[in-house]
């Protein structure tokens, strides 16, 4: 196999995304070695053959949530300027939450 194949694969590789997942039954038993486990990657608990929840650091949470808000901040920034390019005014949206 030469270099260019080789690197091919291992790029392709590293775009997979590879959760580890364990049953409900599993997580129970083994809580202690799953929270150290979820500081380096989250982990998808399964019940009856349907993902039921992820444990993942409170770091990885928190990194998602501000990401999450930032792109809610964002649309709501998009819509506001869409909404004052059309012409609503404060005293019209005031009327309009009013009604």
């Amino acid at each position: 196999m030469s270099e260019s194949s080789l690197l091919t694969i291992l790029s392709i590789l590293s775009k997979i995304d590879v959760v580890r997942t364990v049953s409900a039954t599993d997580a129970k038993q083994r809580l202690a070695a799953l929270l150290d486990a979820a500081q380096r990657e989250p982990i998808i608990i399964r019940r009856q053959k349907r993902d039921v929840a992820v444990i993942m650091s409170a770091e990885e949470y928190e990194r998602i949530r501000d990401l999450n808000a930032a792109e809610f901040q964002r649309f709501c920034d998009r819509v506001a300027a869409q909404a004052k390019t059309r012409g609503l005014t404060e005293p019209a949206l005031k009327k309009l939450l009013k009604d």
